[in-house]
């Protein structure tokens, strides 16, 4: 039955005051798992706050009930890519106020409390890249190995969850630019890569954003093919980009680049609208707008709804709210 609309909904908030970018999150034992991420405690960037990373796992085991502390993290982390598979959340890369890592693990909720699995490592440190998983193969692709990085990576890498022995595969990357903070998707077993931003180096060697609208189909066997460019630039959308309907996946808000020289105290809060790409089509439409504004954080399908847990409303500013879509036929 193909889907018309997505009808958004508020769930418990977060149990934090601020509310955290880029946590991991994800299902696991019937249970939404939000863990780790950072954000400014004290003050805000602008009034010379400092970024604090997190290691506290919250757990959601119905969408009515109320949040639980549930553990902790191996280390404060966040910035890194979040699947949930049947046997856990995977949790790859990330970084905290230091570096960035490339260890990975499993993330499990057995009903009493959370348990790490160690997974094999990424090739290279990593945050801010994307992923999705096809046929219990995971695919990672972009990011930026360190946090003065005036570059992002151009690198796509799979690891086959039956043969965790074999370990990260080196694939040939999207024939686009280099990019971070991009949306993927899987459909149909293919993966997509959908916008993001490149970096450059300014005069003084500071990092620049080169903000992308382009987009990727990988088909296993197959390799990677253009698909039409996005409308609009999206950095930092929720990613893994939902699945609606039979060949649509959804690019949800993202910031598009039209605020970049706006006071952070003048900020109006990122795009709210949808984009669907229709695979079947090789085309773009607009869906309604969303009733939030957050970005870098992960995308969750829980039961059958889209998760938003948080993320970033606006440019250093924290969100703690829940935010669930049902999609209604």
């Amino acid at each position: 039955m193909p889907a018309h609309e997505i009808r958004w909904s508020q769930l418990p908030s977060i149990p934090d005051r601020e509310g955290f970018a880029y946590p991991f999150a994800g299902v696991s034992n019937g249970a939404l798992v939000v863990a780790g991420g950072a954000n400014f405690p004290d003050k805000k960037p602008w009034e010379g706050g400092t970024k604090r990373w997190y290691d506290t796992v919250f757990v959601l085991e119905r969408p009515d009930g109320e949040w639980k502390q549930a553990g902790k993290l191996p280390r404060p982390l966040g910035y890194g890519v979040s699947l949930t598979t049947g046997d856990g959340i995977l949790c790859l890369g990330g970084c905290d106020q230091d570096r960035h890592y490339a260890e990975c693990f499993q993330m499990r909720w057995t009903g009493n409390e959370v348990k790490f699995t160690p997974l094999p490592a990424l090739p290279k440190p990593c945050a801010n890249f994307c992923g999705a998983i096809i046929n219990n193969v995971v695919f990672v692709a972009g990011g930026i190995e360190r946090p003065d990085a005036t570059q992002a990576l151009h690198s796509f890498g799979s690891l086959d969850l039956s043969d965790l022995n074999s370990g990260w595969r080196e694939l040939e990357p999207w024939p686009g630019s280099e990019r971070m903070l991009a949306a993927a998707g899987s459909l149909d077993g293919s993966f997509y890569l959908f916008g993001g931003t490149a970096l450059e180096s300014d005069r003084d060697g500071k990092p620049v954003r080169r903000w992308l609208r382009d987009a990727y189909r990988y088909t296993p066997g197959r390799g990677w093919t253009k698909i039409a460019d996005l409308p609009r630039v999206s950095v930092a959308a929720p990613t893994p980009a939902p699945q609606f309907g039979n060949s649509k996946l959804l690019v949800i808000g993202g910031d598009d680049g039209s605020q970049i020289n706006t006071p952070p105290t003048e900020h109006r809060g990122f795009p709210r609208d949808i984009l669907a790409y229709d695979a079947s089509a090789d085309g773009w439409t607009t869906l309604a707008s969303v009733p939030f504004s957050l970005v870098t954080t992960p995308s969750v399908t829980w039961d059958g709804r889209i998760i938003v847990p948080g993320g970033e409303a606006r440019p250093g500013v924290r969100s703690p709210n829940v935010f669930s879509g049902q999609i209604a036929p």
